[in-house]
């Protein structure tokens, strides 16, 4: 009996000093971040806060934004849906039509949007609609990016935390509110004085993490499984696992919506989006600019089908352990890790301590950019486009600085709030849910963008323009649930954002004029 009680306790004390060997290095990851925040916003000032005195460097900016874009949501969902079949239709790697359609879209951004910021000396993006419409457009479109931003950077803050609060903090008996309000005390303090300008520098290194994360993990498991890199995509492919094209016109993912609402999607959750713009406009010069998103663009389409391929070698890998696949289910040692678990759980429970370490690096890394970018973004559009904080001459910096301040304390603790009811929500694929809530959310400001570049119709400026914003998504809503009763088994994915964009800019022609004419 003695015996095995003190089995019990000795293999109690290693999973505790794993999970705290663990933790050890999520806070020497945060003292570094740390480090360079204090570094990089020294003297800084409103204007490096904001926009990071339109002297940041476009490859440091491009890098970095790889880990924005990606984000926990890449890192842990994306692997999880090449075996996944829930909604009815295998997904392999059909994610990736998606990714071929922002090719499209940061073409788009990069010879039609950046031109137009950058031709009108824009700090924030949305400043556009107020020159373009009048002063109605200008807060609606700022209002649904706050929207927009603020439930997406906490979804994917929620799945990362998340992750974190099962596979460490639960073993250390922390309740997932304090592990939720730590981190996003780690990213306040490192956001808090430097804004734009220090996170271009701390994207930059947690990119680098996230991508070693990434690489370290393809190794091991074809080191661990003993096959090269074209044997194991020739298993995949057998398995179906590396089919990208899906050619059912009624499933969620057919291929010619899903790269025509890739194409939208980054137009809108990039171009359209004051975070990610945020940093393209800090570059000195519009060349420059332009080319961080081209070389972005294509980084991100290597590195996106990497993680593709990391999912299928994950289903492998996890069925040479034991695993059983049965189409629907992929069961681990008696739970489904299929989708958001497989990742983690294949590199806490069945392969070396130090690819954990590697793994919680990758991740956090992974967290952080999208989480402190947000952040400053929000701040940032919530006192130039809401408060008007540039606007009031009356205003001392030290005025300024007090109020921003104020603003990014208050959008941490609504990060806080969002990220509670996620955790109340509790989906298993949060890929899934970010992307529905981009259709939703981005839907109206892909309206009213396309309404201003593609038209030269006066808007009748009025609450009119805010009622139509809010009305499309409503209606949206509706149509996507009815789908597949109305259209014969039809059933709206990806390409909700362009209906919802498409009703927008219905709603705005109604309320407009030709220029030149006043209506009464």
């Amino acid at each position: 009996m003695n015996s095995l009680l003190f089995s019990i306790f000795l293999r109690k004390s290693i999973a505790s000093m794993s999970a705290t060997l663990l933790f050890s290095f999520v806070i020497g990851y945060f003292l570094l971040l740390l480090v360079v925040a204090w570094f990089t916003s020294r003297n800084s000032t409103n204007d490096s806060f904001f926009i990071g005195n339109k002297n940041s460097n476009w490859i440091l900016v491009s890098f970095g934004m790889i880990g924005t874009s990606l984000s926990g949501v890449t890192f842990v969902s994306v692997p999880g849906t090449v075996g996944d079949f829930t909604g009815g239709s295998f997904k392999a790697f059909s994610y990736f039509q998606v990714v071929l359609g922002y090719l499209f879209g940061y073409a788009v951004i990069a010879f039609v949007l950046i031109p137009l910021y950058y031709r009108m000396n824009l700090t924030s993006i949305y400043n556009y609609l107020e020159h373009r419409f009048g002063i109605f457009s200008y807060k609606t479109g700022a209002l649904f990016f706050l929207i927009s931003r603020t439930f997406g950077a906490t979804a994917r803050l929620y799945l990362v935390i998340n992750v974190l609060q099962i596979f460490i903090l639960d073993r250390m008996k922390v309740p997932f509110a304090v592990t939720a309000f730590v981190i996003l005390l780690m990213i306040l303090l490192y956001t808090f004085e430097g804004g734009v300008k220090t996170i271009v520098y701390t994207d930059t290194l947690q990119t680098t993490f996230m991508l070693l994360g990434l690489v370290v993990c393809i190794f091991y498991i074809l080191s661990n499984m003993n096959t090269g890199f074209g044997e194991a995509l020739d298993i995949m492919k057998s398995r179906g696992y590396t089919r990208i094209f899906d050619t059912d016109i009624n499933s969620k993912t057919f291929f010619l919506k899903s790269i025509l609402g890739g194409a939208f999607i980054a137009i809108a959750m990039t171009g359209l989006d004051q975070e990610m713009m945020q940093k393209n406009i800090s570059v000195n010069t519009l060349r420059n600019s332009q080319k961080n998103i081209i070389s972005f663009t294509v980084v991100m389409l290597i590195v996106t089908l990497l993680f593709l391929v990391l999912g299928g070698l994950l289903y492998l890998y996890m069925l040479e352990k034991g695993a059983v696949y049965d189409g629907t289910s992929f069961i681990s040692n008696g739970k489904n890790i299929i989708g958001d678990d497989l990742f983690p759980s294949a590199a806490m429970f069945e392969m070396p301590e130090a690819i954990g370490i590697i793994f919680i690096i990758g991740l956090i890394s992974a967290l952080f950019p999208s989480a402190d970018g947000a952040l400053t973004a929000l701040t940032s559009s919530f006192c130039i486009d809401i408060l008007g904080l540039k606007r009031n001459a009356s205003l001392t910096e030290a005025a300024r600085k007090k109020t921003r301040m104020t603003v990014h304390l208050s959008f941490a603790i609504i990060f806080m709030i969002c990220i509670l009811i996620f955790k109340w929500i509790n989906n298993k694929s949060i890929i899934n849910v970010i992307l529905d809530l981009a259709g939703y959310t981005y839907g109206p400001l892909l309206g009213l963008f396309a309404f201003g570049i593609l038209t030269k119709r006066k808007l009748n400026d009025s609450l009119l323009v805010t009622v139509i914003c809010l009305a499309a998504p409503v209606l949206c809503y509706i149509v996507s649930r009815n789908a597949a009763d109305w259209f014969g088994g039809y059933k709206i994915g990806i390409e909700l954002l362009l209906i919802n964009g498409l009703l927008t800019f219905g709603g705005l022609w109604l309320i407009s004029h030709k220029a030149g004419l006043k209506t009464n």
